[in-house]
């Protein structure tokens, strides 16, 4: 139940003033730690994704409220804002206002994108972040309570800052990477079945291209929120995208039409609908322990 209160009130406040955001001044934190303990081994990188995680539970042990917490670790309005922002500069044809904002939302090269590029970007990380900004970490509050919420946001945080296949990060970010894996793993599944949930006539499609489709994306999480989206809206998603120098070649997921401008209301749109069915979800489970505990307690 405490979980839900925290969505809910992700949906209705702002998010905390930047300079004093958790989020950010754990980043800041970690971007010490590395400084000081970088060395270019897994063992390192072990170290760092330890302290990480660790650093992060204790903040909500801390923080003590699961709805507190809660809302401190989801992001989804933020998400759902920024997102609706590149839509309109993208269907209002101002295609430089979208590659402005477009780095706060994807970690792809935006130089050369059109205006679909630029779309199906905007889908595909709605889809990823509503596992990894909604989805997941209050997943992570039901079952831990405040210290799960902000512990998975811990991780979370440190995958996008350190997990990646560079020359610098190959083995000191690995850890991190995998324990995100780990800790996305269950609430992307569950990200699909509440989009089956919300787009009922598109059940048949959603789990088609999440059984066959997903597996062949690389990310075990990703692949699987991307494709749930794809079906749920009619849309194709996946082709090449470029990260730096290195161009990746993403597998075709769904099978309508490439994704356009258009569409990025509408991923909004099933991104708050999961959300909405997420705290429905939450409420129900909280409200039946709650009775069960209740019962028990009569009866003795």
């Amino acid at each position: 139940m405490a979980a839900a209160l925290g969505v809910l009130a992700d949906r209705v406040l702002a998010e905390p003033p930047s300079g004093l955001h958790p989020v950010r001044l754990f980043g800041l934190c970690m971007e010490r730690f590395e400084a000081r303990a970088y060395r270019d081994t897994r063992a390192a990188g072990v170290g760092h994704v330890a302290f990480g995680a660790g650093l992060g539970a204790a903040a909500g042990a801390v923080v003590g409220s699961t709805a507190a917490a809660t809302y401190l670790a989801v992001a989804g309005r933020q998400l759902r804002e920024v997102a609706a922002t590149i839509g309109d500069a993208l269907e209002g044809d101002d295609l430089e206002r979208a590659r402005e904002l477009l780095p706060s939302l994807v970690g792809r090269e935006v130089a050369t994108l059109d205006a679909q590029g630029m779309a199906r970007a905007v889908v595909e990380s709605v889809a990823e972040n509503t596992v990894d900004a909604v989805v997941a970490p209050a997943w992570w509050a039901a079952v831990a309570g405040a210290p799960g919420a902000l512990g998975y946001r811990a991780v979370n945080t440190m995958d996008s800052m350190v997990g990646y296949r560079s020359d610098r990060y190959l083995r000191y970010g690995w850890a991190s990477a995998r324990l995100d894996d780990a800790a996305a793993f269950v609430p992307a599944r569950v990200t699909a079945a509440l989009v089956v949930s919300v787009r009922p006539p598109a059940a048949a499609a959603v789990w088609h291209a999440v059984r066959t489709q997903a597996p062949l994306h690389p990310s075990p999480n990703a692949g699987v929120a991307e494709a749930a989206f794809a079906a749920g809206l009619g849309v194709r998603l996946g082709g090449e995208n470029t990260y730096g120098d290195t161009t990746e070649r993403r597998p075709t997921l769904g099978s309508g039409p490439s994704a356009a401008p258009p569409d990025i209301r509408r991923a909004v749109g099933l991104s708050q609908d999961v959300s909405d069915a997420l705290c429905v979800l939450l409420g129900a489970v909280g409200l039946c322990l709650t009775t069960r505990r209740l019962a028990r307690g009569r009866r003795r």
